[in-house]
Formats: structure tokens, C-alpha cells, sequence
């Protein structure tokens, strides 16, 4: 029996869960590998924490760079996060000629492409399916199980956070800021929420989640971001009562010309089952040319889920399989021109804030008739009592995002209209 040594980087919520796996299951893991795997040190900077999990039999240091510097250990699991030390830990390691496995989306979303390169020159491995959609196996079934598609589109709920949140302002009724405070008080959010309810978490795994779905460079300034702290109780209402339901959703669409990268909230049909992954789940769809849409679902974070995803990769490092990061040869990354937002194709919902008087709605149907843009559907909420405004909402077919900003410009500029419109993007997600 071959044995591996493993040098873990973090031994926090997603390291204990690598650690409590391997030990669990070492045995059903070395009857598919015939691999003997053992963590046999540790770096964390909390050594009496570490030292707690991992037993007096393991070595514990507060010193990340003696681990990669180690003769003896094969792999490093770089677990820390973050692009400074831990990206400096990861050249570090590849460089002395060892294979490594990350969770970490930030530093693949803005490195990878010269990482991916660092361990082709050293002839080793980087192994990330852990760092989208914790324990669903995402990227291995883009890389592999699809790999006799084109794939043409991909859309996923790929932050738990914000799902609990959106679910939470649905289902309750209550206001974000409320929905946020429940996500915080369990542990779904952090104190400093700003990478999840701003789309930026989000944005990094699209980034990664797009290039192996089309064979491009990773990078993350790419992606179109806009996160869930705009969003009012009144727009969930309002979508539910056109049979919608909101996500915040990653989305990359290949194109004749291009290919669109954006993170927003959006609107799905209710009928469709992603619009029913509530929760602090992950759910993504997958479109290729042959198979059609995928759906993959799954616990996206917890140190269980993410630590299996952790695993697959040292079983794949230790069966010698050799799959290109990207899931294409190297020569074979294109950098495809990314489209702007306001080149993005959607269908739209608008909400309009207006004096409850004649003629309005005629004015502003007229605006999109202008533009040649076509109304799906429309809803007009009746003013309250002693109230001299109302809320339209309408809901347009496809149309290109500048399009559409033209007719928001143009209805914000009438007499009668209160405010900023509020625009939320749509996708049906059927073909």
C-alpha cells in the first residue's frame, strides 16, 4: 500500500471536518486507492485548538512555511483562505515540487491562471473541487462527466448566505435586515457579511465555474457583481405573485460573440426546481449542447460537505489521475471576449413608484412600445387609503440591458413618477 503524507493548512471548520473524514474513513478510502493517507502535520495559529483535533501523534506548528517546506509530506491542503500568505504558501509548495488542494476561491478566481501554469512547470497537482459549492461535486462534473458537451450555460444558487436570507424574506415576511440578523445569530453569516450579501463570494466561484465551463482564463474582474441588500419584502411579494420566485444567482452564458458573466438577484420561474432550493442549500444547472439542463444540489459550506469535496482530490492525487485544471489542454484556453452589462440580454422586472392618476400606465407601456421592447406581464397595485401613489410592476421579455436602461431613464424622467425604478433581472432557465 502506497503511503501518503499530508501537510494541513487550517485545521478550523472545513480542516477538522478533512481530519474527522480521514480518520472515519480510512478504511473505505483505502479500498478504493490502495493508499495509506496521513495527516501528519498541521499549521494553524491557534495551536491549542489544534492540538485539541489533531492528538499528541501529530505534529502542530503556528508555522505554515515549515510544512511546505518538509521533505516527507507529499500533499499540502491549503485551507488558511485569503490571497496574501495563503497564495505565497501556494507557490511556496508547488515550487518545492509538492501537490496541493484548496478551498479557496478568492485566490483561484484572482491567481489561478499563473498557479495552474506554476504546477504544470513543476509537474504537480492543483486539486480544487472544494472551492465551489462545498460538498457537491460541481467542477468534476463539468471537467469529466460533461466533458462530451459544449456547455452553453451554467446558473447557480452558489452562496448559501444569501439563499438563507432570500428564503427567510420569503417565507417569513420579514425585512432583509431582519432576514441577515437570523442568518448571523446561526452562523450562516459573519459578523462582517459583506462578501456574501454583496456578490462577491458568489462572483469568485463563477469565475472558476466558467472556466471550466468554456476554457477560459479565471479572472474574477470579469464578473458583473451586484448583491441582495437593495432588495425590499415588496419585490419578493411582488414576484411571487407573478409566479416568480427570487435568487441571487451566478450566471455565464456562452454567446456568438462572447460570453456574459454576471452575479445579481434574479427572478426564476416557481415551476423550476432551482427556484425551490431554499435554505442555506446550493443548487446549480448546467446546460450542455447534448445532455441538456443538469441539475446539481447539494450543502454548498460546513465542514463536512466541503472536507468530502477536500477528499475526492487526495483520492484523485493518489490514483495519479491527470485531468487539465480547466478540464481543456493548456494550449486550448481561449480568452473569449467577456460582454458588458449593458450588452447582457435578460427579461426584466420593473418597479415603478407613481401618482395614482389617469394616464400613467398608457405613458410608460408607450416607452417600452418605443423601444420595441414587449411586456410579459404586469401587475398594478392599488393605491391605500388616503394614499396619492401606487407601485406598477412589469415584467418584459428578452431584452439588451441598455435597452432597457434607456426605458427606466425614460420613466424615471415622467411627472408622475416617484423615486428610482427598481430593476430586477429574469431568467426563465428552460433552454
Amino acid at each position: 500500500m502506497k503511503r501518503m503524507n499530508i501537510g494541513l493548512l487550517g485545521i478550523g471548520t472545513v480542516g477538522g471536518g478533512v481530519f474527522e473524514l480521514l480518520k472515519s474513513n480510512i478504511n473505505e478510502i483505502q479500498r478504493k486507492t490502495a493508499t495509506d493517507m496521513k495527516i501528519v502535520a498541521v499549521a494553524d495559529k491557534n495551536i491549542v485548538r489544534a492540538k485539541e483535533i489533531a492528538g499528541s501523534a501529530i505534529e502542530v506548528t503556528d508555522d505554515p512555511f515549515k510544512l511546505v517546506a518538509d521533505k516527507e509530506i507529499d500533499v499540502i491542503v491549503e485551507l488558511i483562505g485569503g490571497t496574501t500568505i495563503a497564495k505565497d504558501l501556494v507557490v511556496k509548495a508547488i515550487e518545492n515540487k509538492k501537490h496541493v488542494v484548496t478551498a479557496n476561491k478568492a485566490l483561484l478566481a484572482n491567481f489561478g491562471n499563473e498557479l495552474f501554469a506554476l504546477a504544470k512547470k513543476n509537474n504537480v497537482t492543483l486539486a480544487f473541487e472544494a472551492s465551489v459549492a462545498g460538498g457537491i461535486p460541481i467542477l468534476k462534473s463539468i471537467r469529466e462527466g460533461l466533458a462530451g458537451n459544449k456547455i452553453e450555460w451554467v446558473a447557480g444558487i452558489i452562496n448559501g448566505t444569501t439563499n438563507f436570507i432570500l428564503t427567510e424574506m420569503q417565507e417569513k415576511g420579514v425585512t432583509f435586515a431582519k432576514a441577515l440578523s437570523e442568518a448571523q445569530s446561526l452562523g450562516y453569516a459573519e459578523a462582517d457579511p459583506t462578501f456574501d450579501i454583496e456578490g462577491i463570494d458568489a462572483a469568485h466561484k463563477l469565475t472558476i465555474l466558467a472556466g471550466l465551463s468554456f476554457g477560459i482564463p479565471m479572472n474574477f474582474k470579469d464578473v458583473y457583481v451586484e448583491g441582495i441588500k437593495a432588495l425590499e419584502q415588496k419585490d419578493i411579494q411582488y414576484a411571487e405573485e407573478l409566479g416568480y420566485r427570487i435568487k441571487l444567482l451566478g450566471i455565464a452564458k456562452s454567446r456568438d460573440k462572447g460570453i456574459e458573466l454576471r452575479v445579481h438577484p434574479t427572478l426564476i420561474p416557481e415551476k423550476r426546481l432551482i427556484a425551490n432550493v431554499n435554505g442555506a442549500m446550493n443548487a446549480i444547472v448546467v446546460k450542455g449542447n447534448m445532455v441538456g439542463p443538469t441539475l446539481y444540489y447539494g450543502a454548498g459550506a460546513g465542514g463536512l460537505p466541503t472536507a468530502s469535496a477536500v477528499v475526492a482530490d487526495l483520492i484523485d492525487i493518489s490514483r495519479s489521475s491527470h485531468v487539465p485544471p480547466h478540464g481543456f489542454e493548456d494550449n486550448k484556453i481561449n480568452s473569449i471576449p467577456i460582454y458588458k452589462i449593458e450588452d447582457a440580454i435578460s427579461g426584466y422586472y420593473l418597479r415603478i413608484r407613481v401618482s395614482d392618476k389617469p394616464g400613467v400606465l398608457a405613458e410608460i407601456t408607450k416607452l417600452f412600445g418605443d423601444k420595441k421592447i414587449s411586456i410579459d406581464a404586469m401587475l398594478q397595485k392599488e393605491s391605500k387609503e388616503h394614499e396619492s401613489e401606487a407601485d406598477i410592476v412589469i415584467l418584459s421579455h428578452l431584452a439588451v440591458e441598455k435597452d432597457i436602461n434607456t426605458v427606466i431613464l425614460a420613466i424615471e424622467s415622467l411627472s408622475a413618477t416617484i423615486g428610482k425604478v427598481i430593476k430586477i433581472r429574469l431568467e426563465e432557465l428552460s433552454k
